[in-house]
């Protein structure tokens, strides 16, 4: 528990936490009793307490994105006071909350981020038009928050060094059972074939958002992203980390994180993840298009963010294809 990256992690969330729950008493007021059109003490009162709590909420949100690395880079550091851990993986499979706290991390890192681009939106408005939406938001953020926070208590406190933990080669082995050996077992080629074809009708989507904006180009981008998210983590552990590591049964997701590979996972991940989180928000925010005050703002919006998630996943590819045109490493065979 004296770990830096486990007191920083205890901590930030920790006031995360507090920030969010005194926001989240705000919220309810909001809800019911915002009127951007009334003149009273009690709106001018919200709007001043609004602006600045929206101002803490948004700096305690951005940590909580920040810290789902860090979250990650913990659990890979501790490995080697662990019996048994290789890596992040074992680490992350000492006891039953290590992976449950790390979903607990993504899900509210995706949710504190779409808070934080609506708080952008709202800001730029002259009537704040978001403002019930997005406390509405919060209020559904701060549940996973609050499972997230006690979940990474539960997790470190319970770390045992003493007990043997299974290592990534017994979790991610394609003989076993279970969702992980599952993802390693998929067939190489037709994972292969929609992997790239998803990437290519994600960028095609893209490119049709920056020079159209239509509706039809930003739902499409907005759902392509979802599912290239949850193909391209499939792809990693089925094919891309087998030309990380040149061993073809080695299939850990949380390997090329470490220093042996020059910590790509890093910018692998963040590109994955800022890449599909743009694309999918690019049709999220399609039906601001008919608030008024928004309205010409939101096809700017959307170009802006489709060009990042074509940006990103590039970029991501780009990483994933190092391996492959460097080295002599091939799948042969799979």
């Amino acid at each position: 528990m004296l770990h830096p990256g486990i007191i920083a992690l205890l901590t930030g969330s920790g006031i995360t936490l507090v920030l969010l729950s005194l926001a989240a008493v705000l919220g309810l007021k909001i809800l019911r009793r915002w009127d951007v059109t009334s003149s009273s003490e009690e709106q001018l009162l919200l709007e001043r307490r609004t602006y600045l709590v929206s101002t803490l909420v948004q700096y305690g949100l951005l940590f909580e994105v920040v810290s789902t690395m860090l979250f990650v880079y913990t659990a890979d550091d501790i490995h080697t006071l662990l019996v048994g851990a290789m890596c992040a993986t074992g680490s992350l499979n000492a006891n039953g909350y290590g992976f449950p706290a790390l979903y607990a991390k993504l899900a509210t890192m995706f949710l504190a981020a779409a808070w934080v681009a609506v708080n952008h939106l709202d800001n730029k408005a002259e009537d704040y038009p978001l403002t019930r939406r997005k406390y509405g938001l919060l209020l559904l953020v701060l549940p996973f928050l609050i499972a997230g926070y006690f979940l990474q208590i539960e997790y470190f406190s319970r770390l045992e060094p003493n007990v043997i933990t299974s290592c990534c080669g017994a979790l991610f082995s394609e003989g076993d059972a279970g969702l992980a050996s599952s993802l390693a077992s998929l067939p190489v080629r037709q994972t292969e074939i929609v992997f790239y074809c998803l990437f290519a009708i994600l960028v095609v989507c893209g490119i049709a958002v920056m020079r159209t904006g239509r509706r039809l180009y930003t739902v499409l981008l907005s759902f392509v992203s979802a599912a290239f998210l949850f193909v391209s983590i499939a792809a990693v552990i089925s094919f891309i980390s087998l030309y990380f590591y040149q061993i073809p049964t080695h299939h850990c997701p949380f390997d090329i994180l470490q220093s042996e590979y020059y910590y790509a996972g890093y910018p692998l991940y963040g590109a994955l993840f800022t890449g599909c989180f743009f694309g999918v928000m690019t049709g999220v925010v399609e039906p601001l298009k008919k608030v008024q005050s928004l309205s010409g703002m939101i096809p700017g919006v959307q170009k802006r963010w489709a060009l990042l998630a074509v940006s990103a996943t590039a970029v991501f590819l780009l990483i994933t294809l190092l391996p492959m045109i460097f080295s002599s490493f091939t799948l042969e065979g799979y």
